[in-house]
């Protein structure tokens, strides 16, 4: 079988394409309003809303960027991919139920709809929408580098496309997603979670296993290998070392209470108590899908060591030179169909909110009324992608380096203003401002700038501890805030 493995793996991501088609074509149907566009209409099940939650969490940030990093540090991102657990636990318990009851209160179709009910304020809903824009360029980014880079690897198997360049690629990419996008907006999205997320939990499982039988003695022998070249990469902390990881540990466990994808996702469900089944089948899913993350960046830096596969031209292609090279040719096939599928619904979501920024929540703020928001909608998500991979093509990053970054900037700009705010009624208007704004220039001065933090601590969690630190102080010396009733009813809960 492994003649036809390529034209397997092709026939394969094709027809997830088609299925994309289809899924899109279907959502066109449905989306009728803004409120369809952005929302899905607030009516999801607890399966499709828990599944669209742990999937669009991992994606092309957990399938390709994951491997990649593991491959380049060792253990050391392990502390991202087991701290964003505690990131859930805390998004529900501090938001789950409060999240939904005022989106159906106050008739949200996104999250600076809330924020500006919260605070009583137009500047915190634009602060808030500007923060969401610049955290979806660098997530976004991710997605359609990922995408990139898988086909890439996949095309360089056949004459046709073997010279195609990162590049075509990413536009490649970028329009099988502004299709997908455009057409069904977050309710494309959120069903094919469903497809993704179940094949997403079932390839992690069988990768896990086809990566334990690679050597005879398994990961003690992927072990032995590593160590014998860099006992740190396989230590507790990776070659990234005891404060950088620590500093992970902060900011994923802390900062997944600030994600807009995910807290987005609860204002979608159809009954304000479903938070209590949608959070164990999400930790669920995301711990087993986390196995796919961690296996292959030991066991392809084990083979490279060993000298049974080529030296990586780049980090980011250690899952789809496994799967192209290791992985049973059926089992390659579906987990890059599932990885498609987890990469292009995920960018469906942050394009999702950031279109939203721009169409509903920048000229909310700013007093202005966009006439046909839906016909906006669709023309911003075709200029956010764009945008986007031009932001991916030029950064030069690591797909995960960018997927960090992208959570990062989420995380100090919206932990405090909404998973604190929304459980504190003294937080202010002011201090929302100043926590955002102040996040923002830290993320992005040191990001455009280049400069070098020591002990590889990540810029996002020192803009998390200075927007925490900032929300909290200018609060506590601010005169107290008057709530709207039904907010402060709400956040009593």
């Amino acid at each position: 079988m492994e003649e036809y493995r390529n034209p397997i793996v092709l026939t394969a991501i094709s027809l997830y394409m088609l299925l994309c088609i289809g899924v899109g074509l279907w959502a066109l149907r449905r989306t009728k309003s803004t409120k369809d566009f952005f929302m899905a209409g607030r009516d999801l099940g607890v399966m499709v809303t828990a599944f669209a939650v742990f999937s669009s969490t991992l994606s092309g940030f957990g399938f390709v960027g994951g491997p990649g990093l593991v491959y380049r540090m060792g253990m050391s991102s392990v502390w991202m991919v087991v701290c964003a657990v505690m990131g859930f636990n805390l998004s529900f318990y501090l938001l789950g139920k409060r999240i939904r009851l005022l989106a159906e209160l106050k008739d949200a179709v996104s999250l600076p709809d809330l924020v500006a009910a919260r605070y009583r304020s137009n500047s915190v809903r634009f602060s808030v929408a500007v923060a969401i824009l610049l955290g979806v360029l660098g997530y976004l980014a991710t997605q359609i580098l990922a995408m990139a880079f898988v086909l890439q690897d996949i095309f360089r198997q056949t004459e046709f496309w073997a010279q195609i360049s990162i590049s075509h690629a990413a536009l490649f990419s970028c329009a099988i997603l502004v299709f997908y996008s455009v057409t069904g907006g977050i309710v494309a999205s959120v069903y094919t979670d469903m497809i993704q997320g179940g094949i997403m939990v079932t390839a992690a499982v069988l990768i896990f296993f086809t990566v334990l039988y690679t050597y005879d003695g398994g990961f003690t022998e992927i072990s032995s290998i590593i160590a014998q070249d860099d006992p740190e990469a396989i230590g507790p902390w990776g070659t990234l070392g005891m404060v950088g990881c620590l500093s992970w540990l902060f900011l994923f466990g802390l900062g997944g209470a600030g994600q807009p994808h995910v807290i987005s996702k609860m204002m979608m469900n159809r009954r304000v108590s479903d938070a209590r089944y949608i959070l164990p089948v999400s930790n669920i899913g995301y711990l087993i899908s986390a196995l796919l993350w961690i296996s292959i960046g030991l066991v392809m830096r084990a083979l490279v060591l060993s000298g049974q596969h080529p030296e990586l031209a780049a980090a980011d292609a250690a899952a789809p030179q496994f799967l192209l090279h290791y992985a049973h040719p059926i089992l390659a096939g579906i987990v890059f169909a599932g990885l498609f599928a987890a990469i292009m619904s995920t960018a469906d979501g942050f394009l999702n909110i950031g279109t939203a920024a721009v169409v509903h929540d920048i000229p909310q703020a700013l007093g202005w009324k966009i006439s046909n928001e839906l016909l906006s909608a669709r023309i911003t998500t075709v200029v956010l992608a764009i945008l986007a991979a031009v932001f991916a093509l030029y950064t030069g990053d690591l797909v995960a380096i960018l997927g960090a970054f992208g959570w990062g900037t989420f995380a100090a700009a919206l932990v405090p203003v909404i998973a604190v705010g929304f459980n504190w009624k003294r937080g202010t208007a002011l201090a929302a401002n100043v926590a955002v704004i102040g996040s923002l220039t830290i993320n992005f001065v040191v990001k455009i700038f280049a400069i070098s933090i020591p002990y590889g601590i990540d810029v996002g969690a020192l803009a998390l501890l200075f927007s925490l630190t900032s929300y909290i102080g200018i609060s506590l010396f601010s005169s107290p805030p008057t709530l709207d009733v039904k907010v402060s009813q709400a956040m009593d809960l």
